[in-house]
């Protein structure tokens, strides 16, 4: 048996997903044995490593920047905070105070800095922090530093005002905190006092921080990251009470005087930027880093009102976690002109070491036409939004259900390992912060594992059998991503006659919703070849471009739930969620929408006697009723399974379509979604249930368009069966060739 391959002795990601033939794109590398890389660019046909089907294909490219390079390593930078330039006036000569609210999710044995002017490498400054024993300001100066305490334990997921105070000159000290009533708990505060002699003279030259300190005096890097909210962060002259320094909690009218008030920073303005505005005279504004969640509920919520948008005020909480991560930062290891003459398609950067280990490594990104090129009549479109959704899943090692929904062992992988020893790089939307709360935000600014070749097969790898089957075929395409239709609508699919979307393109914006919508609408084809597709409403953050952001809702399939009145989002303000529940259900756009979990044992399909119907004949052509079609496959074994759609008028299904097939042969394991039923009661598995199915659609629209939906992500896993030589692949080859031809679709009368 031959050694595995390391497929992470390099990682790394590009600055850009997506690029046009011609462009430039960068790639931020890292390798902790610091190891020269033998540099490969490929053009990828499958990306799925399982024997069972096609194997892993490309083919290798050209490229001015072939051959060996240095990596070094880099760190990832986890945990979220703001920073503000330093100042003089956040370390003032005579007394000052300083405090905010906190709301605190995960208290550890060591201190999380809350707010602070400290600098970790001299031990110079202030700094206000938590931990499991309750609070502690911690100021130092040129002659060492001193702690005080409340020695009053916090609890987790309540709301206190937390302030500290101090005398420069006299070196007089008040650290104070104030669980806020909630509910039948009252009001309860803590302080503690001490004297320094002599004073201190508070030198330290860092920015100001919140939810974390620098670790220099550059402030670069940042250490003793916070878990959870903070609020409306303020410093003021003068040696003041709780009361006092509270009473600028109406923060558009300060209750201190101007003179008094130092800073106010406002978390409830601008919401959907990166900026923080200080609302004092002063404008002392701070930006956030590695993206926290905004748009949290604070210490005004009042529940009348879940849209921060109507309510700001009611909104002023940012919820840290220590560890986020949007940017890694890295420098650019390798700059690409990408030749004009690359083909459209799935590319990956392949790194090998030149030692001749048995290590490779890929990093995903994918070629769009030159401006000026000639459109392929096929659009593939990439679900990069999808994909980041998922990225760095590590759901299946942390579901504690993972091996009874899918009937099989798990083994683990090389990257399943790398993720367990490097958090610091990130997980995916379905999984949970360190706190407990769930991951609302994905970025492709940091190394991805599962979306490349020979990662564990996924989303890409199993879109990828698509591709693979086009070529097979030798039909020509091009490839448009998530991030062009986004960016620009419809536009992204002008020239292209036919559209076909993948096994799972389930994270849809509202821009890319109406961009296909305003594609068929037009008289385009759609060949929708998967399920759970158009299922969440989420969107790229406009101030932060490569993330997407996810807010869960109460309903769906989910991993974790938003907290009461955090559903929408904070980079655009609409309602996160199901788009269901926004009233566009996926069986509005391609007649099918998210019925099922199948996990363990696929099924197949047959066709109905509607199959019979003239509309459809070029679709069914060659296939016989009573005829399996798809009982067989990659993984699953079967055409039908992981996720399927069904057909449903009552949820936007246009009733002129056809349901040519539907499914059979699924068995108990097969679990509708939980938006399916109303409440828990026998007869809800795929053996009773007929609503646990897949269906197969057809339907004409508008300007002699027309949509063509199989309702199964493990559709496109049955096309290389037997040689490619098989029913599924028939159908498919079917549809396409028919969609391909300008001929126009007519409307029923």
């Amino acid at each position: 048996m031959s050694a595995p391959i390391d497929t992470n002795a390099f990682v790394g990601y590009p600055d850009t997903l997506s690029v046009r033939a011609g462009e430039r794109i960068r790639f931020h590398l890292s390798s902790e044995a610091r190891q020269q890389a033998d540099v490969k660019f490929v053009r990828v046909r499958c990306a799925d490593a399982d024997a069972t089907g096609p194997g892993i294909k490309y083919r290798e490219l050209t490229s001015p920047i072939d051959g060996v390079h240095a990596v070094a390593f880099h760190e990832a930078p986890c945990g979220s905070f703001m920073s503000v330039p330093a100042d003089a006036r956040f370390a003032p000569e005579g007394a000052f105070s300083f405090g905010c609210y906190v709301w605190p999710t995960r208290l550890l044995a060591t201190p999380q800095t809350v707010l602070a002017r400290w600098c970790e490498d001299s031990g110079r400054g202030w700094a206000l922090q938590l931990s499991r024993e309750g609070l502690r300001l911690r100021v130092g100066g040129a002659d060492g530093a001193i702690e005080l305490k409340t020695d009053a334990p916090l609890e987790q997921r309540r709301w206190y005002w937390v302030q500290g105070a101090l005398d420069a000159t006299t070196g007089e000290m008040v650290l104070s905190q104030c669980r806020l009533a909630d509910g039948a708990l009252p009001e309860q505060r803590r302080e503690a006092r001490a004297t320094k002699p002599g004073g201190w003279r508070l030198d330290s030259q860092g920015p100001l921080t919140v939810a974390a300190h620098a670790l220099s005096a550059t402030g670069g890097r940042c250490g003793a990251h916070y878990d959870g909210k903070i609020e409306a962060p303020r410093i003021a002259e003068g040696l003041l009470g709780v009361d006092a320094l509270r009473r600028c909690d109406d923060l558009a009218r300060p209750g201190l005087a101007d003179a008094a008030l130092i800073a106010c920073w406002d978390f409830s303005h601008g919401i959907d930027t990166l900026e923080v505005l200080d609302r004092s005279p002063n404008r002392l504004d701070g930006r956030l880093h590695q993206l926290p969640c905004r748009g949290m509920t604070g210490v005004h919520w009042t529940g009348d009102v879940h849209d921060w948008r109507l309510a700001p005020r009611e909104y002023g909480a940012i919820h840290f976690h220590s560890d986020d991560i949007y940017d890694c930062g890295w420098p650019a290891t390798l700059e690409l002109d990408v030749p004009a003459d690359w083909k459209s398609g799935f590319h990956a950067l392949r790194l090998r070491p030149v030692d001749g280990s048995a290590a490779e490594t890929f990093i995903t990104f994918f070629v769009t036409p030159a401006a000026d090129a000639k459109r392929a009549p096929l659009a593939v479109l990439a679900a990069s939004m999808t994909y980041m959704a998922y990225a760095n899943s590590a759901l299946r090692l942390h579901a504690v259900h993972f091996e009874v929904l899918t009937e099989r062992l798990l083994m683990l992988t090389g990257d399943d390992i790398y993720l367990q020893e490097h958090p610091e790089v990130g997980q995916s939307t379905y999984d949970h912060h360190i706190d407990g709360s769930g991951r609302a935000y994905s970025s492709w600014l940091r190394p991805v594992l599962n979306m490349r070749p020979r990662s564990q097969p996924g989303n890409l790898a199993i879109d990828s059998h698509f591709l693979d089957w086009l070529e097979e075929k030798g039909i020509d395409y091009d490839v448009v991503t998530d991030v062009e239709l986004d960016r620009q609508g419809a536009g992204a699919l002008a020239g292209y006659r036919v559209l076909a979307t993948l096994s799972h393109p389930e994270y849809y914006s509202e821009a890319m919703m109406n961009g296909i919508m305003a594609f068929q609408n037009a008289g385009g084809r759609h060949l929708a070849l998967g399920a759970n597709g158009f299922y969440w409403r989420c969107a790229f953050h406009p101030k932060a471009p490569a993330a997407v952001e996810v807010r869960r809702g109460m309903a769906g399939t989910r991993t974790w739930e938003s907290q009461p009145g955090e559903v929408h989002l904070a980079g655009t303000g609409e309602p996160g969620a199901l788009w269901r529940h926004s009233g566009f259900a996926p069986q509005k756009l391609i007649g099918v929408g998210f019925s099922a979990m199948v996990y363990d044992h696929a099924g197949y399909y047959l066709l109905t006697p509607d199959a019979a119907d003239a509309r459809v004949a070029f679709a069914v052509e060659g296939i016989a009723q009573g005829e399996r079609i798809g009982d067989y496959g990659v993984r699953i074994g079967g055409a039908v399974g992981i996720e399927i759609d069904r057909f449903d008028v009552g949820l936007g299904s246009p009733p002129h379509a056809v349901m040519l097939a539907t499914s059979h042969g699924l068995g108990p394991g097969a679990l509708p979604t939980p938006e399916e039923y109303r409440t828990t009661v026998h007869g809800l598995d795929g053996e009773q249930n007929a609503l646990v199915r897949a269906d197969m659609v057809f339907f004409e629209t508008a300007k002699g368009g027309a949509v063509f939906s199989t309702g199964s992500i493990s559709y496109v896993l049955s096309l290389s069966h037997n040689g490619y030589d098989n029913n599924v692949s028939r159908i498919t080859g079917n549809v396409l060739r028919r969609f391909l031809d300008p001929a126009p679709f007519e409307l029923p009368a």
